[in-house]
């Protein structure tokens, strides 16, 4: 199957700006580095799962479906998108999220509730806990006549992954257009759909760029093993004869810190670099983490001078607004 022929709902303001970020450049005095702006979608605030969702509310669609049901932790930019694309289609949104109920709802949850999502806020980290909650609520939604579709976390399958295969393309394209070699690839990595479209695309193509994943929570060995079992799927379903390797997936876990939602020192001090040196936010549960790693990467000589380095915007500066107190202290 080609990725034209799956169902697909256009969500997102594409293609979205690749800018060359000289004065953060000059700042890090490593490689070339050039920001793929997808926190420029354009969908309730913008970020990196509007292309997912495009693939994803495709499917929910065709199969007749009126309610979305997805989780995510309490300041989940996956969830904040879900319920606004899920609006734009006359569905609605059911969102099971992980973590404590704030006294003060901020950010991304905000977000949600202006939405008019059906908030769930689950005190669990467990994944099959979680999953067990969405089962239930799928199953009271079938008994009471709705047809609801289940997005997994980070909208991180086949179908999600599908978007960034086309995102590669789109950069590729990009890239030549303007007579330019990318290198290498950065982006945060944590369910794992992201980096496996940008993984296949970039394999596929036989680019040679090297896609470089940041976890912001899990060790690299779980989110190398969800990027490899996502590939495997999306090459599957598209039919491809190529399969990947798992020596091949890239990630770095040592920037996380203390765990996922908890920004580190230098997460917070690349948030207050890149907005002063290139007017761009970041956010302090993902990108924010990233680009400490593409940082901690150009101080160890891993990416240098002469190359190419695409950092990728995936969004999520919401979730600034509840992370308020530890921003200001810079």
């Amino acid at each position: 199957m080609q990725i034209g022929n799956l169902p697909r709902i256009r969500l997102a303001h594409l293609p979205t700006p690749l800018e060359e970020a000289p004065r953060l450049t000059e700042f890090l005095g490593g490689p070339r580095i050039w920001i793929k702006r997808d926190d420029l979608t354009g969908l309730a605030t913008g970020g990196n799962k509007a292309r997912k969702l495009e693939f994803l509310l495709g499917q929910a669609r065709q199969s007749g479906c009126d309610v979305v049901i997805t989780v995510g932790a309490v300041q989940s930019n996956h969830a904040r998108m879900t319920a606004a694309a899920a609006r734009r289609l006359g569905m609605d949104a059911v969102l099971v999220l992980n973590g404590e109920e704030p006294e003060l709802a901020q950010g991304n949850l905000l977000l949600d509730r202006i939405f008019g999502a059906d908030v769930r806020i689950v005190q669990t980290d467990d994944d099959y806990v979680l999953m067990g909650v969405v089962d239930d609520l799928a199953r009271h939604l079938r008994r009471d006549g709705r047809r609801p579709y289940v997005i997994p976390r980070g909208g991180s399958n086949a179908f999600g992954a599908a978007a960034y295969m086309t995102a590669a393309l789109e950069l590729l394209t990009q890239a030549n257009q303007m007579g330019l070699r990318v290198d290498a690839i950065v982006h945060a990595s944590t369910s794992g759909g992201t980096q496996s479209g940008l993984y296949t695309g970039t394999k596929v193509t036989e680019s040679g760029v090297q896609v470089i994943g940041i976890s912001a929570g899990p060790k690299k060995e779980v989110v190398g093993q969800r990027v490899l079992r996502i590939v495997e799927e999306l090459a599957q379903m598209l039919e491809l004869r190529w399969r990947p390797h798992l020596d091949d997936i890239i990630v770095y876990d040592e920037f996380v810190g203390e765990r996922y939602g908890v920004p580190t020192p230098e997460c917070l001090e690349a948030i207050h670099l890149l907005a002063r040196t290139e007017g761009i936010l970041l956010d302090p549960v993902y990108t924010g983490k990233a680009m400490a790693g593409l940082r901690g990467l150009i101080g160890r000589e891993q990416l240098r001078a002469g190359q190419n380095v695409v950092f990728w915007h995936t969004g999520g500066q919401p979730a600034l607004f509840a992370h308020a107190a530890a921003l200001q202290e810079g």
